[in-house]
């Protein structure tokens, strides 16, 4: 069967308006031969324009992520290069408040470098997670040691519900727990207790941290897993959302919800069988 120059031409014209960025609709009905390529090259067409506007879309995240990142850091490296600067002049009893402040100001920063690598790798899916069965209590025990000086200043206790074991990445998972643990401490009161308790059924084993705060608002809950949108005054946002990424490169998840009596907020880690 002969193909007509002319209707060649017309799709020639027609795949060069698609490749100019156009919305154009290849497609036919009827039975003619260029029916089944017209039709490939439009799924081709409509492949092209998706990957482009996901590229697009990526792009606009990076450039706010990239915005997010350098206000979180620019922030407390103003404060203490102002500090820096007075230092010297300064009485002796601010230079002491000063080199305090600066201490305190790299530490945070050296914390927001260290989760922002560490989510940068989870993105990029080049942690290889190496599981092996673990107690809760161990992972409680892992989690808690960078949280002392912060649970001991606030008069905080652990206080483990039961124990269970549970196939994970020891490292990664308590560094999750670390971070839900130490936002549970900072919307504590002073001398409160932090209960973790844990179980499993048909579903999926699972971690709760309860704390003793005044809950959770449910706008909150929609974006506390949002970077740098749920975080308190005294943090980055950026936590949680860490957390979350530990455990989802797991097979699980992490929920919150604010407990029935209107006290406190529990997060749930659950890894699913």
């Amino acid at each position: 069967m002969w193909i007509k120059k002319s209707e060649i031409e017309e799709l020639s014209r027609q795949v060069r308006r698609v490749i100019n960025g156009e919305e154009v609709d290849l497609r036919i009905n009827d039975e003619g031969v260029l029916r089944i390529l017209r039709n490939d090259i439009h799924i081709l067409a409509k492949q092209k324009q998706e990957q482009v506007t996901a590229l697009e879309r990526d792009k606009e995240v990076l450039r706010n992520t990239l915005a997010d990142i350098s206000h979180q850091l620019n922030t407390p490296l103003t404060s203490m290069m102002l500090m820096t600067e007075l230092l010297e002049d300064a009485p002796a009893e601010q230079q002491a408040e000063f080199i305090a402040n600066i201490k305190s100001g790299l530490a945070r920063t050296e914390w927001l470098v260290s989760a922002l690598l560490k989510i940068a790798k989870l993105d990029s899916a080049v942690v290889e997670f190496n599981s092996s069965a673990t107690t809760v209590q161990q992972l409680v025990h892992l989690a808690t040691q960078p949280l002392l000086i912060q649970l001991e200043l606030r008069e905080q206790t652990i206080e483990c519900v039961g124990d269970a074991t549970i196939e994970c990445d020891k490292r990664w998972t308590a560094e999750a727990l670390s971070n839900i643990i130490k936002n549970a401490s900072e919307h504590s009161p002073v001398g409160s207790v932090i209960t973790v308790e844990c179980g499993e059924n048909p579903i999926c084993r699972w971690i709760s941290v309860v704390d003793s705060g005044v809950g959770i608002s449910v706008a909150k809950m929609t974006k506390i897993f949002r970077r740098f949108e749920g975080g308190s005054e005294s943090g980055y946002g950026i936590g949680l959302p860490l957390a979350r990424a530990i455990i989802r490169g797991q097979n699980g998840d992490v929920e919150v919800s604010s407990n029935p009596d209107g006290i406190g907020t529990t997060f749930t880690v659950k890894f699913f069988r």
